[in-house]
């Protein structure tokens, strides 16, 4: 029979290929059944499992042999198929193919010896006519059996996938794959520790940094410390060379690659990763100036690190400004305070158990790093000077030796990739770039990237990854190193397309798949939503630009305590569409025709703009600066239109004469009075509306205790002098009223709109309440 069916062009598998070979007997046994037994329709109405089996098996053998192949031979092209069709599926497949070949095995052991038997004799039988006749059962069979593979795998598909879009797959995916990487992760691989320097306004943060960065350059060491993009990487070498004078340290294995300290401005970008709920920073540096002790910014900065619950040291700066101290920077600090004058230590001691009691009543245990037994419950005080240099090597080994201890599970490296996105530049010769804090796994050139932007997030692929070289200026551009593949934890300059629009501040994501793309970007759609859907304009306020997320939410936040209202916001450089947006204020309230640009640049074109249209821009690197640059610009536009408004408004005020202090009753009246509601100014048009609301003149001066005053409030007697209005008839005291008139302040509609809108915060309660009787009383509408 295999000779014959060789003959007519069929490719019969090798006889390795057992489990293919024998159903092809048992399947012509039973066509020879079906042709000797009277019974055959019975057994094609209920076929017994075996000769389904059968059946399909010699599906199997009867197809081309590529096909006969792929479901054993090539595990590869297996993956690849579980990846494009879902893992639930192929299994399902996998396992039934398993099935029949159990019930193709169980079928020989039944019945051994008549197949070969069967075999023989249907094959010297059997004419040309019957084979054919076979060979049409076997296709009708085949269709059958492809119909009832396609009906099971379509249900098995409606019934794992029919509920879940494609982002919800992808969301599935990425959900599994960080689990597998949280799995994966070991303490014996550790990433460099982010580390976040917080504290008050010229505490010494960035002197710090820079103690930091020279470390290296002064003992003539290339391969220093890195400066790199608003972070400062200490490489493995540096922290060694650094904490020389630290023997215990020096004795203790060092596990980590390094350390990367973000140079942040304070605690501005710390609030916007806390909003964000990142975990972007493993640990703080607070810098305390020991001469001051705890500041308000400091108390600031204690409180989000408890939100945050991010472990924190703290360094005791400017210990060099202390009476007769005398620096040794490279010796252990805890052996230069004992070698100190006992003025000196006594004056250390002092200002130490301040800060001590000063974080006693924030809550929060501290002692000296010296003499902190239990580093998780007392939090470690370090003494410094970023002048000198005292303390820095302390400050290093004990944050390495922290971070591998207490937070190594914490920094244990993983593959899933954990980034933000910390500024947007624009460099010459480069384009639009993104600086990137990168805390957890890799990024390798041509990954396809999605960031944040302003006009929704943009989906770009990393044309190049910039890092500067060891100890060069960064304002260099030919001094950038490119790198193929930079691994956590880094700083690292994307180089992109169609980055004008990115936004600082929010998460960085990588995915080649196009449902996770997807899914990104209704992440980081939702992400932008929640943060500029929780910020409240006002109809009357000034603009607000800044340069990353996390400034702008800072400002706005410093803007809303002090109460300053805010119209409208942007992200990124000042252009003339923003100035446009701010003139708007023009028609409203020009005070407010103002620009508060943080941190960005004002393009020319938009400057010019602004001053043709009378749009004031103030540019500060710091949020203080430019509050009070506004401040003064809104207090000296008051009081020109104060000065411009004066001989306008009128303010509210009931005089009563008194009898026995008339010292002239003809014009100029000279006469004693009691302010018996409001207040009166000098200038205040006065009037007597019991006598027909006569007008008797202008109070050109008024004094108190012989000496002359601007202004007389409720329950102050003062002596004023009353002239009369040109071209008025002089009015005389006796004559046209007497001290049994009160007399009032000549209001109109002009003057209280005056007041209203130019003199309101001299006004209280009570004297608008005054404003209100005295409408009534002159029937003003």
């Amino acid at each position: 029979m295999l000779e014959a069916m060789k003959a007519q062009g069929f490719e019969i598998p090798s006889k390795d290929d057992a489990p293919k070979k024998r159903p092809v007997y048992d399947n012509k046994k039973k066509k020879k059944q079906q042709q000797q037994k009277a019974a055959e329709t019975q057994e094609e109405r209920t076929p017994s499992p075996s000769e389904e089996t059968a059946v399909e098996s010699k599906d199997e053998a009867t197809t081309p042999t590529v096909e006969e192949v792929e479901p054993v031979a090539d595990t590869s092209t297996q993956e690849e198929e579980k990846e494009e069709e879902g893992d639930d599926i192929k299994d399902d497949w996998a396992a039934d193919s398993e099935d029949e070949e159990e019930k193709s095995i169980k079928m020989e052991i039944e019945k051994p010896k008549a197949a070969p038997v069967t075999v023989s004799v249907k094959a010297e039988e059997e004419s040309e006519e019957e084979e054919e006749e076979d060979d049409e059962e076997e296709e009708e069979e085949s269709g059958e059996e492809d119909e009832s593979e396609e009906s099971e795998s379509e249900s098995e598909e409606e019934s794992s996938d029919d509920d879940l879009t494609p982002v919800e797959k992808a969301r599935d995916r990425i959900m599994k794959r960080k689990e597998e990487a949280e799995k994966n992760k070991s303490v014996d691989n550790l990433r460099a520790p982010v580390i976040c320097v917080l504290g008050h306004v010229d505490t010494g943060k960035t002197k710090i940094l820079d103690k930091l960065r020279r470390t290296n350059v002064q003992d003539g060491e290339a391969g220093g410390i890195t400066q790199q993009i608003g972070a400062t990487n200490v490489p493995f070498s540096a922290i060694k060379d650094s904490t020389k004078m630290c023997k215990e340290f020096q004795k203790a294995e060092l596990k980590l690659p390094g350390m990367l300290i973000i140079d942040t401005p304070g605690h501005e970008s710390f609030s916007n990763l806390r909003s964000r709920g990142s975990s972007l920073c493993d640990m703080a540096i607070l810098v305390v100036d020991i001469m001051h002790g705890l500041e308000p910014q400091t108390i600031e900065s204690i409180n989000l690190l408890k939100q945050r619950k991010t472990p924190f040291v703290i360094a005791l700066n400017k210990i060099d400004r202390l009476y007769q101290w005398k620096p040794m920077p490279q010796t252990d600090v805890s052996n230069v305070i004992k070698k100190q004058t006992n003025q000196c230590k006594s004056e250390f001691d002092e200002r130490a158990r301040m800060v001590v009691t000063q974080m006693a009543e924030q809550g929060l245990n501290t002692a000296l790093f010296y003499e902190n037994k239990n580093p998780k419950e007392f939090i470690s005080l370090i003494p410094t000077s970023a002048h000198s240099g005292d303390g820095m090597g302390n400050l290093i080994a004990l944050i390495c030796t922290l971070c591998q201890t207490l937070l190594a599970k914490r920094l244990a490296y993983s593959e899933e990739l954990h980034a933000t996105a910390m500024e947007v530049k624009s460099l010459p010769g480069l384009g639009t770039t993104v600086d990137v804090i990168l805390v957890n796994g890799k990024l390798k050139e041509g990954d396809t990237i999605i960031i944040p932007g302003t006009q929704g997030p943009i989906v770009t692929q990393i044309r190049g990854l910039l890092m500067p070289q060891p100890m060069k200026e960064l304002r260099v551009k030919s001094q950038w190193e490119h790198h193929k593949e930079v691994k956590a934890a880094q700083g690292v300059k994307i180089i992109a397309k169609d980055l004008d629009h990115a936004l600082a501040g929010l998460p960085v994501y990588s995915s080649n798949k196009d449902d996770e793309i997807e899914y990104y970007k209704e992440e980081l759609s939702v992400a932008l939503k929640e943060v500029l859907g929780s910020i409240r304009l006002v109809e009357r306020g000034v603009f607000v630009q800044a340069s990353t997320l996390g400034s702008m939410e800072a400002l706005l936040e410093f803007l809303r305590t002090s109460k300053i209202p805010y119209a409208g916001i942007n992200i990124g450089p000042v252009h003339k569409k923003d100035i446009m947006k701010a003139s708007v204020m023009l028609e409203h309230d020009s005070q407010y025709a103002v620009i508060l640009a943080f941190d960005v640049k004002v393009e020319r074109e938009a400057q010019e703009l602004a001053d043709s249209l009378n749009v004031t821009i103030f540019t500060a690197d710091i949020i203080y600066h430019l509050f009070d640059k506004f401040i003064a610009y809104r207090d000296e536009l008051k009081k020109k239109r104060q000065e411009e408004f004066k001989h306008i408004a009128v303010f509210p005020c009931k005089l009563r004469v008194l009898p026995n202090c008339i010292f002239n009753s003809r014009d100029p009246i000279v006469c004693g009075v009691s302010v018996e509601s409001g207040f009166v100014k000098v200038g205040t048009p006065i009037c007597v509306p019991s006598q027909q609301f006569l007008a008797i003149g202008n109070i050109s001066s008024i004094e108190n205790n012989n000496k002359p005053v601007d202004i007389a409030r409720k329950g102050m007697e003062v002596c004023i002098k009353i002239e009369a209005c040109s071209g008025d008839s002089p009015k005389m005291f006796g004559r046209h009223f007497d001290h049994t008139d009160l007399l009032y302040s000549k209001i109109s509609r002009e003057s209280i709109d005056a007041v209203k809108d130019h003199f309101r915060d001299e006004m209280q309660k009570s004297d608008w309440q005054l404003m209100v009787e005295l409408k009534k009383l002159f029937q003003i509408l």
